[in-house]
Parts: structure tokens; C-alpha cells; sequence
């Protein structure tokens, strides 16, 4: 069950000392911005860095791999549960991050090994379609096709909810729209440091454009990459979560901030919008942690409270 709380943790406007580190290493070590490199190098040099920085991926989990009839072909989704479990009473759809652009199954394979062996739950992740080959709402199509393909197959009779990192949490907040209007009952929706106002005019964008990994640069960029074709900001509740005409009656949620992320600022509104019109949130901001610092949980001790208030917040909600 996830009841309404504000947390803090960390001291507000100081970095961790570990993050501290790693940005310093990364500033050394001049690493490229993905924003600098075509699609298909800034896939593969994501990967590359994940599979260092990812948390470790356990053992006792059996995965499967397999498609469904999607909207665009194919739709490749990752089962994981716990190993020798038959049956689950909770069922997690997963959106992995990576700015609609980037990542994949294997990126976020680790995170979702870890949700599944600590919660005894099916997760379930998806290989959505990106930009720019696959543009805006393209993801957003293969999103609800995995939402209805789990509620009515694997996950059919399970406690169910969505979750994802960065912009898998803004597919996970879309699907939670989605889930309501169609009358699917989502018992939780775990949005990390997601985007949900492409029109918004955020003081933390500005504030942290340069510095903390994610830069404004590499937003516009992936934005660019997803919204093929499109002028100006999308603002439709597809794009746009927050600006939905009402989000009464949405799924319980977490929404898990970091107070160095330029996106912090849209993140708590989107808090602020659910607790308005009625809705149970869990609204944790990790103040000295960065944007994607669940992918740096093998270095960062805000990676690992990230992962750890996803487990625990859907242990609440399923009963373990």
C-alpha cells in the first residue's frame, strides 16, 4: 500500500560525496555526450556504460524472452520471476529509460532481476520502439499493447503496475493514464526521475544545464530524436502527463526525484498535480543525487536508495 509522505534525503543544494566523485571522474575522463553521436553509436556507447555502472544482477531469477503482436510487428518483452516460481500474485510492466533513444532489454536487465527476486513478482519488460526511427507516439503505442497484454495474459488476476526510469517513467505515467481510461486496475505507478511537461518553463533546467551528467543539451537532443516532425513543445497528455485535463482516479504512485536532475522541478509538480486531485503519493527526493543514478547503483549509494525504494514501495503494495 503506498500511503501520501514527502521524504528528503540528503542535504538539500549539497552533493553526495559519491556523486561528487564520479562527476569530477567524468569531467577527467571527458566522456562524450550521447547528444554528440548518431542514434546507433549512442545506443551502443550506453550500453557500454551501463554494463559497468548497473547494479549487480542476482542470481535465483529465471528470464524469458519473447514477442507479442505489437502495434508495429513484433514486440520483444523480458519475463523475469523469482527461479521455480510457477505463479505470481503481482505482475510489474517495466519501462526502461534512455530518452526514448537509447537502452534496451539488456540495459536494464539488472534492475529488473533485482524488482523481481526481492518483490516475488513477474516484471515485465519492454522493448518499446524509439526515435528516430520509430517517433513519437510510437513508444507510446507499444506501451498500452504491453499494458493490455499483461492484464489480460500473465498478469491477468495479479496486483499489477508500471513502473520506469527516466523517460520509461514518462511512459509509465502515460500508461497509468491509459490504464484508467481503459479500466484496467493498476494497483501502483513507480515513476524515476521522470519527464512529464515537454512545455514547462522548470527553473532546475536552468539551473543544472551543465554539470550533472544529463545536460539541457542532451534534452533537446533526445527530444529532437523522439519528436520527429513535430514544432515546438508537444503538449498533449501522451508527451505531456502533467498537463492530462484531470488525474483523478490514477494508480497509487511513487515519484522518486534526484535534487541535482534538471528534470527535478517537473517531477514534484507532477507530485504536487496527483496529490491534488486525490491520489496516494510517495513523493521521495533524493537532494545530493543525480538524473540516472539507478544505472550507477554498482558506484552510488543514491543508486541503490533508488532501487531500494522501488522494491520496498512495490513489497508494500503486494504484501511481501
Amino acid at each position: 500500500m503506498i500511503a501520501s509522505q514527502t521524504v528528503s534525503r540528503g542535504t538539500p543544494g549539497k552533493l553526495d560525496d559519491d556523486v561528487a566523485f564520479i562527476l569530477a571522474k567524468a569531467a577527467e575522463l571527458k566522456l562524450p555526450s550521447l547528444g554528440t553521436m548518431s542514434p546507433v553509436d549512442a545506443r551502443a556507447e550506453f550500453a557500454r556504460r551501463l554494463s559497468r555502472t548497473n547494479p549487480p544482477a542476482p542470481d535465483g531469477v529465471d528470464a524469458e524472452t519473447m514477442a507479442i503482436p505489437g502495434p508495429g510487428g513484433a514486440l520483444p518483452i523480458r519475463l523475469f520471476r523469482p527461479a521455480g516460481q510457477a505463479e505470481v500474485k503481482a505482475a510489474l510492466l517495466y519501462f526502461h529509460g534512455g530518452g526514448f533513444v537509447v537502452g534496451d532489454l539488456d540495459t536494464h536487465d539488472a534492475i529488473c532481476r533485482n524488482i523481481a527476486l526481492r518483490t516475488g513478482s513477474l516484471v515485465a519488460s519492454v522493448d518499446y520502439r524509439m526515435g528516430p526511427e520509430h517517433p513519437y507516439p510510437a513508444a507510446i503505442q507499444d506501451g498500452t499493447a504491453a499494458l493490455q497484454w499483461l492484464a489480460t495474459g500473465p498478469g491477468k488476476g495479479c496486483v499489477l503496475g508500471v513502473a520506469g526510469d527516466s523517460a520509461g517513467g514518462t511512459l509509465s505515467a502515460v500508461a497509468a493514464l491509459h490504464a484508467r481510461d481503459l479500466g484496467i486496475r493498476l494497483a501502483a505507478q513507480l515513476l524515476i526521475y521522470p519527464a512529464v511537461d515537454q512545455g514547462g518553463d522548470y527553473p532546475s533546467r536552468a539551473r543544472l544545464a551543465e554539470g550533472y551528467l544529463l545536460t539541457q543539451a542532451d534534452i533537446t537532443w533526445f527530444t529532437q530524436q523522439y519528436f520527429v516532425g513535430r514544432s515546438g513543445p508537444v503538449l498533449e497528455p501522451d508527451a505531456s502527463p502533467l498537463r492530462a485535463d484531470s488525474h483523478a482516479g490514477l494508480a497509487p504512485a511513487l515519484v522518486l526525484t534526484c535534487g541535482f536532475d534538471p528534470l527535478v522541478d517537473e517531477g514534484k509538480a507532477y507530485a504536487e498535480a496527483l496529490t491534488k486531485a486525490g491520489v496516494p503519493v510517495r513523493a521521495v527526493c533524493l537532494e545530493g543525487a543525480i538524473h540516472g543514478c539507478l544505472g550507477l547503483a554498482a558506484y552510488l549509494a543514491c543508486g541503490r536508495d533508488a532501487l531500494d525504494e522501488v522494491c520496498d514501495t512495490w513489497a508494500s503494495v503486494v504484501g511481501n
